[in-house]
């Protein structure tokens, strides 16, 4: 193993018992199996699905608009046609 690739790795270990903060390597194979991956592989996922529920999925903004930015967005769309979306999903109720 190259010094680079050792770098890149982390020692990882297994609970005595499955916990919040852990779980145990029969948990992790099993887990595995249901998935049908490698234990790697379902610890990845798991990462993955921890990542996109914790981490933020886009770049913070710089706040509020600004009163040009707001007057160049109006000057871009059309103004005073009033426009309605109706949506398909739900039947409506017919009186």
């Amino acid at each position: 193993m190259t010094a680079r690739a050792a770098a890149n790795q982390i020692a990882f270990r297994y609970r005595t018992v499955d916990s919040a903060t852990g779980i145990t390597r029969d948990t992790a194979k099993r887990l595995a199996e249901y998935l049908g991956v490698d234990e790697t592989q379902a610890i990845h996922q798991a990462l993955h699905e921890l990542a996109i529920k914790v981490l933020p999925q886009y770049e913070a903004d710089d706040g509020p608009l600004t009163a040009v930015q707001v007057r160049q967005i109006k000057k871009h769309v059309p103004q005073g046609s009033k426009r309605s979306v109706r949506s398909s999903l739900f039947e409506a109720e017919t009186a």
